[in-house]
Formats: C-alpha cells, sequence, structure tokens
C-alpha cells in the first residue's frame, strides 16, 4: 500500500534543514527548497534548478506540493477576473481580482464551503467541505498578483478574506498564510494592506486581539438589532450583539486599529430608520468607518437590495455623526463574482 506523501509546505524551514541533515546533505539546502516553495511560488520539484536531480528526486519520493490550479479564469465587463481554483482533491474554491485605477485587491477564500448560514449568501448554501491549508490560501494570492501584473501591469496592492468561508473558523491556517504573505521569504506584502473580514466570531477577535496582529479588521454586521441580525445570519444567535461589542472594544484597546462594518441594506430588511439609528449608536462604541455594500442578488427570494433613497439615509446619518461612510459597488456582476458573496458555480 502507497504512503500518502506529506505536502513539503507544511515543513518550517527549520525542519526542512533538518531533512537534509538526516539524509546526509548540508542544511543550507533547506533554505534553497524553502526559497523554492514560498519566495517562488513554485509547484514543482523539476523548477529547483539549483538543487541536484538525486535531491530533487528525493524529495519527489518523499512529499508533494499540493498546489493550486486556476482551473477557470472568466473577466468582466469592469476589469473584476475571477478564478474557480481547483485543489489538489478536486474540491473547488473561488478567489478574485478586483482592479480600481490606482490598486488591485485580491478577495481570497479560506474554507471550501462555509460552516455558517447567512440567509443571503451563495456560499452558505454548500456545506463545509474542508479548511484551505496555509499553501493553498497563499497560491491564490500568487495567482492574482500574477494576474494582475499580466492585465494591469502592477503588483497586486490589496488582499482582503471575503471569498469563501469564515476566516476566524480556519484560525491557524489563516494566520500562517498571513505570515508567509507578509515575510520577506514569502511576497513580503505589508500587513496593513491585507483585511480579514469576520461575520463577528467574538472569541476569535479577541485572540487576534491577544496575537497582536498588525493587518486590518473588518466585520459583516448588516444590522445593529438582534432579531433582525439573527434572521439575516441565523448564527449569530451564538455571537450576539452585547459580546461582538466588548471584543470589539477589546480589539481596539489592544491595537488601535479602527474597525471597518461591512453592511448591505436590503428591501424591507434593513432599510428603516430605526435600523439606521442602531447602526449609529453601535458604531460609537468603538473608532470605525462602514462600508455600505450594494448587494448582488443570488435569486428572486427575501434578499433584494434597497432603494437608493435607503442607502442615502443611511449615508446622511453616519455623516450627521462624524462617522466614516461609503458605499461598495458590486463588482463583475456580469461573471457573478460579488466579493464576499461567491458562488461555486462548477
Amino acid at each position: 500500500m502507497e504512503i500518502e506523501k506529506k505536502d513539503i509546505r507544511s515543513l518550517t524551514k527549520e525542519q526542512l534543514r533538518d531533512f537534509f541533515v538526516a539524509n546526509g546533505d548540508k542544511a543550507f539546502r533547506g533554505n534553497q527548497v524553502y526559497e523554492w516553495l514560498w519566495s517562488k511560488a513554485s509547484h514543482s520539484f523539476e523548477d529547483m534548478t539549483n538543487v541536484s536531480k538525486e535531491t530533487r528526486a528525493m524529495l519527489e519520493n518523499n512529499f508533494v506540493i499540493n498546489h493550486i490550479k486556476v482551473d477557470q479564469m472568466q473577466r468582466s465587463e469592469d476589469g473584476t477576473v475571477k478564478n474557480a481554483v481547483r485543489l489538489h482533491d478536486g474540491l473547488i474554491v473561488e478567489s478574485v481580482l478586483i482592479p480600481t485605477e490606482t490598486r488591485t485587491t485580491a478577495c481570497v477564500s479560506s474554507q471550501v464551503g462555509c460552516s455558517l448560514d447567512c440567509n443571503f449568501c451563495a456560499t452558505a448554501r454548500l456545506k463545509r467541505m474542508r479548511n484551505l491549508e496555509p499553501g493553498e490560501i497563499y497560491d491564490q494570492v500568487v495567482a492574482i498578483d500574477r494576474e494582475s501584473r499580466l492585465y494591469y501591469n502592477r503588483p497586486l496592492s490589496n488582499i482582503v478574506f471575503m471569498g469563501m468561508g469564515e476566516p476566524l473558523m480556519n484560525y491557524n491556517n489563516v494566520m500562517k498564510a498571513i505570515d508567509m504573505i507578509t515575510s520577506e521569504e514569502g511576497l513580503a506584502m505589508s500587513p496593513k494592506r491585507i483585511t480579514v473580514s469576520t461575520s463577528g466570531v467574538s472569541k476569535m477577535i479577541k485572540k487576534m486581539a491577544d496575537d497582536e496582529v498588525k493587518f486590518k479588521l473588518a466585520v459583516s454586521l448588516h444590522s445593529a438589532i438582534e432579531e433582525t441580525r439573527n434572521h439575516i445570519m441565523p448564527f449569530t444567535k451564538n455571537f450576539q450583539l452585547p459580546e461582538l461589542r466588548e471584543a470589539l472594544q477589546y480589539w481596539y484597546k489592544k491595537t488601535k486599529s479602527k474597525v471597518t462594518y461591512e453592511y448591505v441594506v436590503w428591501k424591507g430588511i434593513n432599510d428603516d430608520k430605526a435600523s439606521i439609528d442602531a447602526l449609529v449608536k453601535f458604531c460609537k462604541y468603538v473608532p470605525c468607518k462602514v462600508n455600505l455594500i450594494e448587494y448582488n442578488p443570488i435569486d428572486d427570494g427575501e434578499f433584494q437590495q434597497a432603494s437608493d433613497q435607503a442607502i442615502d439615509n443611511y449615508i446622511k446619518a453616519l455623516e450627521q455623526n462624524d462617522i466614516v461612510a461609503k458605499v461598495r459597488r458590486s463588482r463583475g456582476k456580469d461573471i457573478d463574482a460579488a466579493c464576499g458573496q461567491l458562488a461555486n458555480k462548477s
């Protein structure tokens, strides 16, 4: 029976060095291979040209590189690029490149499917199959960086964890991926250009604060009225608003980093004055800004985009209370690539 080979990217640099020493080679060989795996994002041992053929064969016999493959790429009329990403076990996730005049942003997935049950989200209709490994998250970023350079002649500038899955439910792997993305031995991106978006897992928000992370935090809020929020995202009954408020206050006290609230306004659900007043009040607990997101409907059901007037009412109320607010338009509508509402079309 063939033994399943270990993904070599699960090894630290020190473990790689130890592997080579144990196999009669020099420790620095581990440094060389580590550079190929991360800085050069190699998907094959054959690429490692400064390593002997015998060494490459030994690596092939002992390890695999469970890299992703962009199975299908769609380009929208507005320049948005959606990747259907095939994993080594055949499962599919999606990632999106979102360009503006001054930047390109990668929207990446952290899980196959999602364990949460947000009623408005296409991904929530897919059961969670598994967490993504750090290398699989890293590979999505590398692929979008290459597309950014190819189509827009500039490197990737920002990353948002707003694709498939709840990042804080895959905490360790997401943190390891971010460590490599920001490392000089990886992509050397500034953590200030990375935003992790959560649906409000209070305990893990506190853990991030304790871990002294340097990236930004976004919270998918959608309502500051408990009953309404629970209707939109039923799992939030386990992470109620007082608990979320306390976690965010803890986050700000520890990090001094503003929170961004992601907030979709739906017709007949949270487009009334009571909802606006509740949001304004919630925003005063910690320094924050609000992204009002244009909704990309997934069917003809209950969740439909609110009127422009409703959005204007939110903007006016927030600005009158000195809360920074902006409207984020849905991108890639012709290819169904609204970041954060990704659907698996495979």
